[in-house]
């Protein structure tokens, strides 16, 4: 099905980048000039938004989403907001300011975390069943404040506010969220809150169930027909089929399984995520089914998942072949796409010369409204 309302973004590896996950040799570190060169390219990409993380390894989310909203004239920082973090009314003040000082270039990026022992190792000791407690309720305080003109009066399990802030966002009523996870309460805190779902790689035909039971869940606060649907992949793309394969297999070529990449405790985070992150354990069961060749549909791979966690499903081939396996997610009721790729700049170069010319006439000039 032909849509004409669809969203690009990429994600900036705010912990550093890679041209390969095999050896420390090809770790790119964290560097303001890094993230310059892939804040430039989806900038001037026809990239929509820029996914800014928050685990452990990453350099401050809200700080550099502020300084590369001053540097940049079209993305959207989507800043990744920890529940349990921060102070809401600190929260829905600093995400008012940000969303006011850069004419509504702003969206938030809802998240519990993926385990327990970082939270711990940060300083917060609330499990996850506690952190998206705390989660839907400084979503709803923050959209009170942003919407009230008296003091609030929020009494809840986890907070109690009673405050009244200025200033109010740009964005009428507020800036979109984002909220992507596995487990039943991540899907009714989206169902309440969200202006987009997103979910991690899967094969089109579950995620097109998997949208039939979100609208479902979103009818009950009468949201069935607003909110809406993404994808969190990555992609690997090269001019021929045979090129991107073998990049696929390069990119993770002498890495040991599960020594994550993207993890302050590489190998033994395993068994703490998997017992934690239903998105992560839906992740490693899909690779345990796709066999030697790692491969889920026949362009979609599983083989980042070994050495990242997080979303590690992958969209491999050529120009023609990514857009039509995005294509399918569209058919599933998809209308966004989180995306990411190694190293980050040269990969959102492709993507945006290559791939989205699929897409001409097709994208949205912003974000769905928040409903």
């Amino acid at each position: 099905m032909a849509r004409d309302d669809l969203t690009f973004g990429w994600f900036l590896p705010s912990s550093g980048d890679a041209s390969a996950l095999g050896s420390s040799k090809d770790r790119i570190p964290s560097s303001r000039a890094v993230f310059d060169e892939i804040v430039n390219v989806v900038d001037n990409g026809g990239f929509k938004y820029m996914l800014i993380p928050v685990n452990t390894t990453c350099w401050e989310a809200t700080v550099l989403a502020s300084y590369y909203v001053a540097k940049t004239r079209n993305v959207m920082p989507l800043i990744a907001l920890r529940a349990g973090y921060m102070n809401p009314t600190l929260a829905a003040r600093m995400f008012a300011t940000l969303d006011q000082m850069s004419n509504g270039r702003l969206c938030i990026n809802l998240i519990a975390g993926l385990n327990d022992a970082d939270a711990v190792a940060d300083g917060v000791f609330d499990d996850k069943i506690v952190r998206y407690e705390k989660m839907d309720e400084e979503v709803e305080i923050m959209k009170r404040l942003w919407q009230s003109s008296e003091p609030i009066a929020f009494e809840g399990k986890h907070y109690k506010v009673n405050q009244v802030i200025e200033p109010k966002p740009f964005q009428k009523p507020h800036p979109p969220f984002f909220l992507g996870g596995g487990s039943p309460q991540a899907a009714e805190i989206s169902a309440k809150h969200s202006t987009v779902h997103l979910f991690w790689g899967d094969k089109p035909t579950v995620i097109a169930e998997k949208v039939k039971e979100m609208r479902a869940l979103a009818a009950k606060y009468g949201r069935e027909d607003v909110i809406n649907f993404g994808m969190r992949l990555q992609v690997i793309c090269r001019d021929t089929e045979e090129e991107a394969w073998h990049e696929a297999h390069r990119l993770i070529k002498g890495a040991g399984k599960f020594n994550f990449v993207n993890m302050r405790t590489g190998a033994a985070a395993f068994e703490d995520i998997k017992k934690t992150s239903d998105a992560n354990r839906r992740v490693w069961q899909l690779l345990d089914e796709s066999g030697d060749d790692m491969r889920i549909h026949p362009h979609l791979w599983a083989g980042i998942s070994t050495v990242r966690v997080g979303a590690g499903i992958a969209i491999v081939g050529d120009p023609r072949q990514v857009a039509a396996t995005i294509q399918e997610f569209v058919d599933a009721g998809c209308t966004t796409f989180c995306l990411s790729g190694y190293p980050h700049a040269e990969a959102a170069r492709i993507f945006s010369q290559k791939v989205m010319p699929y897409f001409e006439g097709r994208i949205a000039d912003r974000l769905p409204a928040v409903a």
